[in-house]
């Protein structure tokens, strides 16, 4: 697996598809997942329309770097941000969505790439959002996924969506797989496959299981706060895609990211929940080729 240093002390494991001579698309993933959460079968279909695609594992995530010096109690951060302690809270979290940001802005100009499309899922896209947002110069296109712009007030996860993604995982492998079936509450309706996320949880155990990091990568978004000003100014050409069964960020995280920024294109998928299920990716995939155009 390839590692690129992109900045002192931290390296950001990778993989490409696709001719480097054609369109870069930069995948940027969600909230506690690798980057193999963009199936290589989507990646290829995608690269197959003539992309270099570009997917890779987040800071604290995957075979990237790992901030083990600063330890996250998750009960003491939630305590901290609900009494109104920021100052504590802040203490607690290394880095934020910016640093993030840089890390793939670092991965692009190790592979020698200066402008890429930008598509980010579910934190992801609040990833690529900050990305467009401080060096707009160097993102051709922004696609905001299934995500939100860090306003409290939408996007809001279902009371049974929150319970799922706060609830201790088994340590052990059996029941980490099988503790994978949960996320069927935020996946499509109509498509939801608990083989599917069993089979990526193990794939994910297997190759990097990794619990801590999860901690961190949560304060960076708490922390990071509203993006609403800042993505009313962007002017970089922006499609958001969001689907209509998502009870993990609520479709109004991705109608409200579309009114912020100027000319933005809406597409509302139906039977899409907080996933991309195989079903579903050629109106993705057409959706992404005609935007990065």
């Amino acid at each position: 697996m390839p590692i690129a240093d992109v900045s002192p002390g931290v390296s950001i494991a990778y993989e490409s598809f696709g001719d480097p001579a054609d369109a870069p698309v930069l995948l940027v993933m969600g909230f506690g997942a690798q980057m193999i959460a963009w199936h290589e079968d989507f990646c290829r279909a995608l690269a197959a329309r003539g992309r270099y695609v570009i997917r890779f594992d987040n800071r604290d995530c995957g075979l990237s770097t790992r901030f083990d010096d600063h330890p996250v109690d998750m009960r003491r951060f939630i305590g901290a941000v609900s009494s109104g302690d920021i100052a504590s809270a802040v203490a607690m979290v290394p880095y934020r969505l910016k640093d993030m940001a840089d890390d793939g802005f670092g991965l692009l100009t190790a592979l020698g790439v200066e402008r890429a499309h930008v598509v980010g899922a579910s934190m992801g896209g609040m990833i690529a959002q900050t990305m467009a947002i401080t060096r707009p110069e160097r993102v051709l296109t922004l696609t905001s996924m299934m995500s939100s712009t860090g306003e409290n007030e939408y996007g809001r996860s279902s009371p049974e969506a929150r319970a799922v993604l706060f609830a201790p995982k088994p340590q052990d492998r059996d029941g980490y797989v099988a503790a994978a079936e949960r996320e069927l509450v935020w996946a499509s309706k109509r498509y939801g496959d608990a083989s599917a996320l069993r089979e990526l949880a193990a794939a994910s155990y297997d190759r990097a299981y990794y619990p801590a990091g999860v901690g961190r990568q949560l304060g960076a978004m708490i922390l990071s706060g509203s993006r609403a000003d800042a993505l009313r100014e962007l002017r970089v050409p922006t499609l958001v895609i969001h689907g209509l069964d998502d009870t993990l960020i609520d479709p109004s995280g991705g109608r409200r990211t579309a009114e912020l920024v100027p000319g933005a294109e809406l597409l509302l998928i139906p039977d899409m929940g907080h996933d991309r299920p195989r079903e579903l990716w050629p109106v993705i995939i057409d959706a992404l080729d005609a935007h990065t155009r």
